[in-house]
């Protein structure tokens, strides 16, 4: 078995470079974990080390179902970015809280939300039906096919 010099090694976590297909694999990770409608939200309610019970999760997003909320904490407690507690009483007591994997994705989303904020405000343009040309805001046409 060959072997490599002793000064060659694995670069450092922080100074591994990505090909395309790499980067390209890992953003498909990415969103695969952090797809669905609600778990940003959910974990936006459990950053800083919050621990919430079910029922406050529950009354702090207001639009999700019961229903959809279990799936979402279920799927990123599996993913690893969310920890689940059960305490055996009477009620029953669940409690969620980020692992430290999951409390790691802070800065990202921070990061995110400071771009979103710097998107420039962009003039609506709409488009002919028919030839899928962009029509300036001011000369629109009231019906909905151009007059040839």
């Amino acid at each position: 078995m060959a072997r490599t010099h002793k000064k060659v090694r694995f670069l450092p976590k922080g100074k591994r470079k990505h090909t395309e297909a790499s980067a390209a694999k890992g953003v498909e990770e990415v969103l695969r974990i952090l797809e669905g409608r609600w778990k940003l939200v959910i974990l936006f309610h459990l950053f800083g080390g919050h621990v919430r019970r079910f029922s406050e999760l529950r009354r702090s997003i207001p639009a999700v179902s019961e229903k959809m909320l279990i799936q979402q904490l279920r799927q990123m407690e599996r993913d690893g970015v969310v920890r689940r507690v059960v305490h055996h009483q009477v009620p029953p007591k669940v409690e969620y809280s980020l692992t430290d994997w999951g409390q790691a994705l802070c800065p990202a989303l921070n990061a995110l939300l400071t771009w979103v904020e710097l998107r420039p405000s962009t003039e609506v343009v709409s488009v002919l039906p028919i030839r899928g040309l962009p029509m300036p805001a001011t000369d629109r046409v009231s019906s909905a096919h151009p007059m040839d």
